[in-house]
């Protein structure tokens, strides 16, 4: 009998990294008691609707047996099926992944559309996996998942680990249970299998588009603005490439081999190019210095900083080093919650994360209205919607903050917390 091993969570994170759940928590409170939230629809709307803890046994090619742990929380479905990414990950607990569905639920509501939010995610390290190995944890994900998931009620997504493959196999996988093809339970599909044109430049356009709607609102001129930005990967490539043809310069970008300068600006295209190259990192990129610490990136003398890679990289001890007059966020959660005042009282404008990087789950709901139709819009299209909503986004954020005199993130806490709660009003409870 092939032997059997249990993945278990692993134990929270120590050192300077903050639990995701209470820096979510932390911003909520703050939007709660600017709105005068009462404490029905205060309780209603931090917790989540459904967590789901699911055990998935999968033959390794070696003929083990490995029970590895999954995760789907549904955190609100009160303005339409709730939608979320999937993320495969060693590190992934069910506290980030309570955050991460939180915070998809603001996101949608930030951005009008018709969405709730949700999060999932697998422990597991894909990059010791082979393809099979991979695709029977996805199928075996999607069974344990099959009445949780559904174009109308949680649709899923790409997260980290996970790509357009892995939504074929989860629609694939879905489709056989119902006995018919469901196109629309899952987006970030490959665009032959009805994926939209537009999506894998979504997040990073949305980012690009945020950044120049509050670089306009501070009389930032592009000429003038140089930009770091933390992270390479398809938010971080996608970002540079979409500032650097808008003229903005690059002085600093980095993957995980490391950050790199150059204080005339790098050539994007050149970099992504090497980064294509040499699989998909920039090791030996010749096109700019590398950084002694990959850390100062954060701390290096730009106008605007993109953190565009993991969790939690601005936190109390660095954020008062921090030079650049503007933040974008195109990660999830990049800014500590204990950062925030430090940040905001050193006049730092930061587009936050729910607001900044929406442009990726703004594409996947008109993947999803394509698939309803049946019918595919051109890239112009989606781009021109896409950017409009954005900048409308971007504008009503910006002018509830200069209501209330706050920040642009608990600003954006403020406008996705009120949709939210004056649409489950009007729906009621029990």
């Amino acid at each position: 009998m092939a032997a059997t091993t249990v993945y278990k969570e692993p134990a929270p994170k120590v050192g300077h990294t903050e639990n995701p759940l209470e820096s979510m928590m932390s911003r909520f409170n703050v939007a709660a008691e600017i709105l005068g939230l009462d404490p029905s629809t205060y309780a209603v709307l931090k917790a989540p609707d459904k967590q789901v803890i699911v055990s998935l046994p999968v033959s390794m090619d070696s003929g083990e047996v490995r029970v590895f742990e999954g995760y789907r929380v549904v955190h609100n479905t009160i303005l339409g099926p709730s939608k979320g990414g999937i993320r495969y990950d060693k590190n992934v607990n069910i506290d980030e992944v309570k955050a991460l569905a939180a915070w998809m639920t603001w996101k949608c509501a930030v951005v009008d559309i018709p969405y709730g939010g949700a999060k999932g995610g697998i422990i597991c390290d894909p990059s010791t996996m082979s393809p099979g190995e991979i695709e029977r944890l996805t199928r075996a994900y999607t069974m344990s998942m099959k009445d949780v998931f559904g174009p109308d009620r949680d649709i899923p997504a790409p997260d980290m680990g996970t790509g357009p493959r892995e939504m074929a196999w989860i629609m694939d996988e879905f489709s056989k249970t119902v006995g018919q093809t469901s196109s629309a339970v899952v987006t970030g599909k490959p665009l032959v299998m009805g994926g939209s044109l537009g999506r894998t430049e979504a997040t990073g356009r949305g980012v690009m588009v945020s950044c120049l709607a509050a670089m306009n609102k501070l009389d930032m001129k592009i000429e003038e603005t140089s930009v770091a930005i933390q992270g390479f990967g398809n938010v971080g490539s996608w970002t540079a490439k979409l500032m650097f043809d808008k003229g903005l310069t690059i002085k600093a970008i980095s993957d995980v081999s490391g950050a790199y300068w150059n204080d005339n600006g790098i050539d994007i295209d050149a970099a992504i190019a090497y980064k294509n190259a040499h699989n998909g990192r920039l090791d030996g990129f010749e096109g700019a210095s590398l950084m002694e610490d990959a850390d100062d990136l954060l701390t290096s003398e730009v106008d605007v900083l993109v953190p565009a890679a993991v969790e939690d990289v601005i936190t109390e001890h660095n954020a008062a080093d921090i030079k650049a007059k503007l933040i974008v966020e195109g990660a999830n959660g990049p800014t500590s919650a204990s950062a925030d005042p430090i940040i905001y009282g050193k006049g730092i404008s930061v587009v936050p994360d729910i607001l900044a990087n929406s442009g990726g789950v703004t594409v996947s709901y008109f993947e999803w209205v394509q698939n309803k139709q049946g019918f595919k819009w051109s890239l112009d299209m989606v781009t021109e919607r896409a950017d409009r909503i954005m900048t409308e986004a971007f504008d009503k954020v910006y002018a509830v903050s200069q209501k209330y005199n706050i920040s642009l993130r608990i600003a954006a806490y403020v406008v996705a917390i009120d949709k939210v709660a004056q649409t489950y009003k009007f729906r009621g409870g029990y």
